[in-house]
């Protein structure tokens, strides 16, 4: 064969940084055949990675085909994430505080860094934070029930009132409907110190708890939840209007609930992990 048939080979060859030698060796090389079952499992990792918006890990990818009946390793999940470029992108630490009002009254700390109560509709814990878009600031109170991580209640408006937890813990109520003496923890933001909202917890015969002063990780488990929502979710997209934040928050929240696996449930969901109780005993 002359040199010049060659030539569109070794063209192409250079542009993509390979030998000729390594590209006939390629060439000759048959073909790979990927089983059918194992395909049918990649197609539902690159399913579960884009659902989870490129978050999903190999640890947490690995118990979610488990779960799915597919008999996998960690090592063989990490080794396909890679070959398949199933890359996960990296969350960044924030903090965000809101500060009291001097006049307003502070409850005790009740918790004590206690995250795990023994049932449902025990103790919720509340907290806001800020989430950007195009045309401006959005704000986000959610009441999670630390018993399942579950989010049972959530509002969001462009302005950070106590109008805003006073609605998130109203649609938690009605849609709950707690014992009394549920015990309601969040920071000391002046919206939860406020008199309404204080006038509110006694309407639905929840009793307050405040973390302390300056310590972040008394209120660890929803500071961790808006982290994946904001790192996980909301930041991997335009958030071009308000109303498009709504429903992306709206969307998560399903997937969260839902989907998302939590080690504190026994690698279930928090809805998989409620309904397992009420297989066991009946919780309603």
């Amino acid at each position: 064969m002359c040199e010049s048939a060659h030539y569109p080979v070794t063209v192409l060859c250079q542009v993509m940084g390979v030998s000729r030698s390594a590209f006939y060796d390629w060439k000759q090389r048959p073909g790979k055949l990927i089983p059918a079952q194992e395909l049918k499992m990649r197609r539902r990792m690159k399913k579960l990675f884009e659902l989870s918006r490129e978050s999903l890990g190999n640890r947490e990818m690995m118990k979610k085909l488990r779960g799915e009946g597919y008999e996998i390793g960690r090592y063989r999940v990490r080794k396909l994430m890679k070959q398949m470029k199933l890359i996960v992108r990296q969350r960044v630490a924030y903090k965000v505080t809101t500060k009291r009002k001097h006049g307003d009254a502070v409850a005790d700390n009740l918790l004590n860094q206690n995250f795990n109560p023994a049932g449902p509709n025990e103790v919720w814990a509340g907290d806001v934070t800020y989430c950007r878009t195009a045309e401006g600031w959005m704000y986000l109170a959610v009441v999670m029930d630390l018993y399942s991580r579950r989010i049972v209640g959530w509002h969001m408006d462009k302005r950070m009132t106590t109008d805003l937890v006073c609605k998130a813990l109203s649609k938690a109520y009605d849609i709950r409907r707690p014992p009394a003496g549920l015990v309601f923890h969040s920071d000391r933001g002046s919206q939860y110190t406020s008199k309404r909202f204080r006038k509110l917890l006694r309407s639905y015969n929840m009793r307050a708890s405040m973390g302390d002063v300056g310590a972040c990780w008394d209120n660890a488990v929803v500071e961790r939840f808006f982290g994946s929502l904001k790192h996980d979710w909301l930041y991997k997209v335009p958030q071009p209007t308000r109303e498009h934040m709504k429903a992306d928050v709206a969307a998560y929240m399903r997937y969260y609930n839902l989907e998302r696996l939590h080690t504190a449930n026994g690698d279930m969901s928090p809805v998989d992990y409620e309904n397992t109780l009420r297989k066991v005993s009946g919780f309603s």
